[in-house]
């Protein structure tokens, strides 16, 4: 994974949720969805959702050190989530302009959070190095690092608000639905 300077990464990580709000903007304006398309990305952008609900329902932020769960085969699973998601909105939306768009956020903005992210862990937990020798950063493991010591917990995922993704993605679809049949 590339390493970004601080001040940069600090910058795009306050960036990031207002800068979404633009994003939002440019996929409604570029976005031409069809039935097929909508076809093709909706099971991708529901299996990133999933993947980010697991996730968020065994992470207790700055408590404990998520280890079990998805965090057993990678350390960023929300992120990959999320990637996910954008790839079946992308795919949904059929633009390549939306798809470089994406690459290009995810890259510059993602990638330096996730670093800022994983400093403020080894600082938090001393065993984080150890398990970061264990568990890829991004590409998951084929089996997990560990028994999983996170199991989900359904109050975990509501105190992560990790509805909201469910809620803006469901936005998102039935804004290109009704894009498609216009």
């Amino acid at each position: 994974m590339p390493r970004f300077p601080k001040p940069y990464a600090d910058a795009v990580a306050r960036l990031r949720v207002p800068s979404g709000f633009l994003i939002v903007a440019v996929f409604a304006w570029f976005s031409r969805p069809t039935g097929v398309s909508l076809l093709v990305g909706a099971p991708v952008a529901i299996a990133g959702l999933a993947l980010r609900a697991w996730a968020a329902g065994c992470l207790a932020k700055n408590r404990e050190l998520a280890t079990g769960g998805p965090y057993a085969y990678t350390r960023n699973p929300l992120y990959i989530g999320t990637l996910l998601v954008a790839a079946g909105l992308v795919a949904a939306s059929r633009s390549v302009l939306l798809g470089a768009l994406f690459a290009a956020v995810f890259t510059l903005v993602y990638l330096p959070v996730i670093q800022n992210e994983e400093q403020h862990l080894r600082r938090l937990f001393p065993e984080y190095a150890a398990y970061a020798v264990r568990v890829p950063a991004l590409w998951p493991r084929a089996r997990p690092a560990a028994k999983s010591p996170n199991p989900f917990r359904f109050s975990l995922y509501l105190r992560n608000q990790e509805y909201q993704a469910g809620l803006g993605f469901t936005a998102g679809m039935l804004y290109l639905l009704w894009k498609a049949l216009g």
